[in-house]
């Protein structure tokens, strides 16, 4: 494992491993300026009311002054965004967040008539705009997207409160990751040699990887038993959240708020339940694996902090950030010259902030497109930070082809395919890694890693999906989300995802309050999706070359110009099926009996 090393200020990080958001605005001045310029779009949103029915030319007008507002207000985003990030604490940057959080209520507030005015025009009205303005059929998707979610559309004053209520409905998310990165404190712990040991959201992973039991005992333990103290805190954040999204999905007239949440991408609520059923079909796989690892481990009991360390722990090495870089462009190189191009682009010109330092926003993600995608990191030189890189910048490359092949009216992909790109090159590497190593001790390694791959992302990801469902499920029957309730379902749904073979420290009912993804609005279920979607498609690519990698582009620059399950049956997967999901899952305890086999 590599040596934790002091975290620094922001001030201390070498420029070259910190993300260029001077290409976004040069400096804080101009970005109060455009920010300034951009304050005049509620009010030229607001002069369409009652004139985007009237005429195909006022639709187009409307339509492309929203493509204009997309570009410009993304980017006055995206630099709030990734300032405040780069250090939570600071109060400076939080404001410009702030500011640009009002532009969005406000512009939201200002356009609540068009869904309401799209909506009302007759299907032969529409029909005879788009036969006269030629330039509404770039629109004809956005416009179909819209005019489907007819039963879900209030009148042109209800949906101004809707819009006005955003402001209130993302702040539980808001407060709670401001309370989880920047004012939450951890106990520091010490190895064997009395070397203290920083516990923070960034460092905790790499903790639970050490090899000294002692020291991920410790690690463990500082920081739930800190989160144990903000439990009433963290549920009443929650609670809010939940509530949120009951108002938002009972004031549109849905069923649930999961069929809110998966209305708004295409998703058919089956796929949802499919996943956990399937799942659930396949947790002896994952009990057998639990019963490996503690067989591995020649440990007497497996806890919860035993989970990450890797079972061949010999076989781990430091992996500097640039051999990463040199070692995933090699896996990549079956994806062609132009996709290792583009990579190469982001590597060399500061796309990626790459390590920790204090108050920087935990975890990792890619994110914005314009003028090229910007990916966090918090990087540590493990194997699994180099995986962390792989995925981020498939989510990078994902958003460069869309907005490369797509109008800006259809270049966001939705959520469901967006785990795709990143997973795939997260399979691809571990392939690669695999078919270039004859050392079984280094093999059985990282088979280990890609078991742990499935465990994190399918099983876990799943158990998530299966915990967010209850939350919202207990909350819609008009109960309220209490510490102890969410603690105590937290704490069964681990006995039965892990199996017997694992002793469920209690420590473990307050992990919820860590994962910020359930602010995130059913969104990690596709993690799993995504995952089973990867493997299928990393093995097309594999084993039949090229006609497997041009299906994968098209699926890469489809942006959201289809619905999702189309867009995923460009690259040979359809996911209405637990077809996916039941052979990602075969693989995984085909590599399980290889891994027990290599050990033996």
């Amino acid at each position: 494992m590599a040596q934790q090393k002091k975290i620094p200020k922001r001030s201390e990080v070498e420029k070259q491993y910190t993300w260029a958001t001077e290409d976004l605005f040069a400096t804080d001045a101009l970005w109060e300026e455009a920010l300034n310029e951009a304050k005049v779009y509620p009010e030229k949103v607001a002069a369409f009311r009652g004139r985007i029915s009237e005429s195909p030319a006022a639709l187009l007008e409307y339509l492309r002054l929203c493509d204009e507002i997309a570009v410009k207000v993304e980017r006055i985003g995206n630099y709030a965004m990734r300032k405040s990030d780069e250090d939570t604490g600071n109060s400076f940057y939080q404001g410009l967040r702030g500011k640009i959080m009002n532009l969005y209520v406000a512009i939201g507030s200002a356009d609540s008539f068009s869904t309401p005015e799209i909506i009302s025009i007759p299907d032969e009205k529409m029909a005879e705009f788009m036969e006269k303005e030629p330039g509404l059929r770039l629109y004809e998707r956005k416009l179909s997207r819209i005019r489907r979610l007819k039963p879900h559309t209030l009148s042109d004053a209800e949906e101004r409160i809707l819009a006005l209520s955003g402001q209130v409905t993302h702040a539980p998310g808001e407060t709670a990751s401001a309370f989880r990165n920047a004012d939450i404190k951890f106990p520091s712990i010490h190895d064997a040699e009395g070397n203290e040991l920083v516990v923070t959201q960034g460092s905790f992973v790499p903790l639970l990887e050490n090899p000294d039991a002692n020291v991920r005992k410790a690690a463990f333990e500082s920081l739930y038993h800190t989160f144990e103290q903000f439990k009433n805190t963290s549920a009443a954040f929650l609670d809010s959240q939940v509530k949120g999204l009951i108002f938002n999905a009972r004031a549109r007239n849905y069923e649930s708020t999961l069929h809110a949440a998966l209305d708004a991408t295409e998703v058919p609520v089956s796929v949802y339940h499919n996943l956990i059923e399937a799942v659930h079909e396949n947790l002896p796989l994952m009990h057998k694996y639990v019963a490996l690892r503690k067989k591995l481990m020649g440990v007497d009991e497996l806890h919860m902090y035993d989970l990450y360390t890797p079972i061949v722990g010999d076989a781990d090495r430091e992996i500097p950030y640039e051999e990463a870089k040199k070692i995933i462009k090699k896996a990549l190189a079956p994806l062609g010259e132009e996709y290792l191009s583009i990579l190469q682009e982001g590597f060399d010109n500061r796309w990626i902030d790459v390590y920790e330092n204090e108050g920087k926003r935990g975890g990792a993600y890619s994110s914005c497109g314009d003028p090229h995608p910007y990916v966090l990191l918090n990087q540590k030189d493990t194997l699994d930070s180099m995986f962390t890189i792989a995925h981020e910048m498939g989510h990078s490359l994902h958003t460069y082809y869309s907005l490369k092949n797509q109008p800006v009216c259809q270049a966001d992909y939705v959520i469901f395919v967006a785990e795709v790109a990143s997973t795939c090159n997260e399979v691809l590497l571990v392939r690669y890694l695999l078919d270039n190593t004859t050392d079984r001790r280094e093999r059985a390694y990282l088979i280990n890693h890609f078991l742990e791959s499935f465990r994190g992302t399918v099983y876990r990801q799943t158990m998530f999906a299966e915990f967010e469902l209850f939350m919202n499920e207990l909350a819609e029957k008009g109960e309220s989300l209490t510490a102890d309730a969410l603690c105590e379902k937290y704490y069964e749904l681990n006995k039965q995802y892990f199996g017997d073979a694992i002793t469920v420290d209690p420590e473990i009912a307050f992990e919820w309050e860590r994962i910020p993804h359930f602010f995130y609005n059913f969104y990690v279920f596709q993690y799993a999706t995504g995952f089973s979607a990867a493997c299928a498609i990393a093995n097309r690519i594999l084993t039949e070359g090229e006609p497997a990698v041009a299906d994968y582009k098209k699926f890469l620059s489809a942006g959201g110009s289809m619905d999702p399950i189309s867009i995923l049956k460009l690259a040979g997967v359809d996911m209405t099926t637990a077809a996916p999901i039941n052979e990602a899952l075969k693989l995984f305890g085909e590599l399980l009996d290889e891994m027990e086999e290599l050990l033996d």
